[in-house]
């Protein structure tokens, strides 16, 4: 049932691309936010289990990234974007540099920005269903060549996905255990557009580099910044990880033993690192997990009932044609 739900709103995404009136329209989705350097890539690489990603210095998600990730037993592991219909992208070094190829399409090849989103699926057999959507990591100041407003562009374009009212849509806060948690632009600002933590869910990274002596025991616990769904603690891989060509799988495992070993979160091992935060964002459980689920089916009605006004008053523009070929059920 989970899988189907999930699949029910990613065709109907797809299908919005193309019709003008898709902007009136919040779909449940789950929204990355936090940082430039936050780690926020990294994490939506832990939960696909592959690198596809563009990296770099500073602004290196320059659109908005729409990515489904669909279950498949079917065949190799394999993306394709929506731009480029009928193409299967095996080799997921080819997904990275086909991003930044479309970036610079669309945005330019200087650090300029763009509102319009790359659609990209990956099928494999070690991802659960998901709608996530990536966005330009927050700042303060321009660096270099950015341009001079980049911070308000990027907080305006964040806010536009995660602000309307009665929000359809998660936002996945990720903020580095190593900072001050106060001073999260990732949190502040869910905390303005969701005050009371309905849709949050924390996500603290780079635990590894803490300060010895020190822990996020009262966060992860839920003590410190409660949230209807809580915080999950992860372990990045780090910049040696990525130049010696750690694998994925062997990064997880590293990040398992981490708090399976650690003095402090050893209590909560099983709900802290990349493969907990993916079923926690859609798995079946009686629990607290669905989480992306279970908003869908809440939204549900309310979506529903925005589609029939839509139809509606697109059959009410085309009947002004006149032309009786637009109409009747076999155009509804």
């Amino acid at each position: 049932m989970s899988d189907h739900t999930v699949g029910l709103i990613n065709k109907i995404q797809d299908a919005l691309v193309s019709i003008s009136g898709n902007e009136s329209l919040d779909l449940p989705q789950i929204i990355t936010v936090g940082e430039q350097s936050s780690g926020k890539s990294s994490v939506l690489e832990h939960i696909v289990q592959r690198d596809f990603l563009p990296r770099g210095s500073g602004i290196v998600t320059r659109r908005p990234l729409v990515l489904q990730l669909i279950t498949s037993q079917q065949s190799d592991d394999h993306a394709e974007f929506l731009h480029l219909p009928n193409q299967k992208f095996f080799d997921f070094s080819q997904v990275r540099a086909e991003i930044a190829k479309e970036t610079d399409r669309v945005a330019g090849t200087s650090k300029g920005m763009s509102r319009s989103p790359i659609h990209l699926k990956i099928y494999a057999k070690n991802v659960l269903n998901l709608t996530l959507i990536d966005l330009p990591g927050l700042t303060k100041i321009p660096i270099g060549d950015q341009p001079h407003d980049i911070d308000i562009q990027i907080r305006k374009l964040v806010l536009d996905y995660v602000s309307k009212p009665n929000s359809s849509s998660i936002i996945l806060a990720v903020t580095p255990a190593n900072t001050d948690l106060a001073n999260s632009d990732s949190l502040k600002l869910a905390r303005h557009v969701d005050p009371a933590g309905q849709r949050t869910i924390g996500v603290l990274t780079k635990l590894d580099l803490m300060d010895v002596g020190t822990h996020a025991l009262d966060v992860l616990t839920g003590k410190a910044f409660p949230l209807k769904f809580g915080f999950v603690g992860l372990v990045n891989r780090s910049q040696q990880d990525i130049v010696t060509n750690k694998t994925m799988e062997e990064a997880i495992k590293s990040e398992q033993l981490f708090f399976r070993s650690h003095p402090s979160y050893q209590s909560i091992a099983e709900k802290c690192g990349s493969l907990y935060l993916s079923k926690q964002l859609n798995t079946v459980s009686e629990d607290d997990g669905q989480i992306l689920v279970s908003h869908i089916r809440q939204k549900l009605p309310d979506l529903r009932s925005k589609l029939s006004s839509i139809i509606g008053q697109t059959q009410h523009e085309l009947s002004q044609y006149g032309d009786p070929a637009f109409n009747g059920s076999m155009h509804q």
